[in-house]
């Protein structure tokens, strides 16, 4: 039995009793204000400036790639690192339906479809199966690359999810990939921070994509990171996304088409105070989901569990309901009461756009998404 009444109860003291709880704030508990300041002062408030090569190398730094660049947005980076990879017009590129839409939204912004993996129940990500059955069962390996039976159209990438921080099995999927010959980008936007067998989240795959959404668990306002081991593939995610820009010291000179996305330096200077707290975000957000995993069992809820191998961000705590019936009487109870919960996004094949793309049974996603509920996950200074 659901004890829904002491659950809002319990969140909204655990928050110190405000009348709304939130599902993701952000906090500013550092130099964002002075770091702002000085980005206007110094007058580099577009897309030069020191913040912008600060922040570059801490997140090159913290997720061990050697190379990162500052954009506008994570799906922003999902685009031109699809790009980069070589997805192009009329390419697939392996995906999963349970992912918020800018994952699909990027693989149509190259002129591509998005095919439809299923995902492990555990992580909530890519199921490894399920991509080695549909590169077995409806691929053919040839000289010109990797072709869908059915479609005839090139398999051009393969692009998983970390699902609210939970790393899927990556280096399962990397292997797979690398045997057909297929690049792999990670979509990294929410697991900035997480780590799969002491590795960070977007350092496994060609290219990993990094949201700072006001949302996440550090946030720039706006903002995504593009990296990538390779360093060739890294200058030319700055190249493009510098409007293919030729260096010279007085001409403007493009030789592609490229695109304006660099991260303004007065965004990269909140990103930089929020780096500098990152540890301590992710501490209080750890203490967080220890409160709930003391509590929540005795009110009769089910915490999702931390996956094997995974050192998580504690980005969105969840629990998983025994059926969609409790799923949407949680789901109004809380958001009635003052306590901001949310259900897994819509399968993207739910969606008008891609309803006709290729997907294979989904078992695994449909069961989640009639289950899983986000708790509220802010970073709080007064839980330890």
């Amino acid at each position: 039995m659901l004890d829904l009444d002491n659950l809002v109860i319990f969140i909204k003291s655990m928050y110190g009793n405000p009348e709304r709880v939130y599902l993701h704030e952000p906090n500013f508990w550092g130099n964002e204000k002075r770091y702002l300041n000085e980005a206007i002062d110094s007058t580099f408030v577009s897309s030069v400036g020191k913040y912008v090569d600060q922040v570059e190398d801490k997140i090159a730094e913290i997720t061990g790639t050697g190379r990162a660049t500052v954009v506008v947005n994570g799906t922003a980076a999902l685009q031109v690192s699809m790009r980069i990879c070589g997805v192009g017009l009329n390419d697939e590129v392996i995906t999963q339906a349970l992912t918020f839409v800018a994952t699909a939204n990027a693989i149509a912004y190259n002129g591509a479809r998005p095919v439809f993996i299923d995902v492990d129940r555990d992580t909530m990500g890519m199921s490894p199966e399920s991509l080695k059955y549909f590169l077995k069962n409806c691929c053919d390996k040839t000289d010109k690359g990797i072709f869908n039976r059915v479609s005839g159209c090139r398999v051009a990438a393969c692009l998983p999810m970390h699902t609210f921080g939970f790393m899927c099995r990556i280096d399962e999927i990397v292997d797979i990939c690398e045997e057909w010959g297929i690049p792999v980008i990670e979509d990294a936007a929410e697991s900035f921070g997480s780590t799969y067998k002491g590795k960070a989240a977007g350092s496994f795959g060609k290219m990993g994509c990094i949201s700072f959404n006001g949302n996440k668990i550090i946030t720039s306002g706006g903002g995504g990171a593009i990296i990538s081991t390779d360093p060739e593939y890294a200058q030319r995610a700055k190249y493009l996304t510098t409007t293919a820009k030729v260096p010279h010291l007085w001409e403007y000179y493009h030789d592609e088409l490229g695109y304006n996305f660099r991260m303004p330096n007065i965004n990269a200077a909140v990103l930089a105070a929020q780096l500098e707290n990152l540890d301590v975000f992710i501490a209080k957000k750890r203490a967080i989901f220890a409160r709930y995993e003391e509590e929540l069992p005795k009110l009769g809820f089910k915490l999702k569990s931390i996956p094997e191998d995974t050192d998580w961000n504690y980005w969105l705590i969840s629990v998983e309901c025994e059926n969609l019936k409790d799923r949407n009487h949680l789901l109004r109870s809380t958001n009635q009461g003052g306590i901001m919960t949310r259900p897994i996004w819509k399968l993207m094949y739910q969606l008008p756009m891609f309803k006709d793309c290729y997907r294979d049974d989904q078992a695994n996603a449909e069961y989640l998404s009639d289950r899983i509920v986000n708790l509220p996950s802010s970073a709080h200074r007064g839980i330890e």
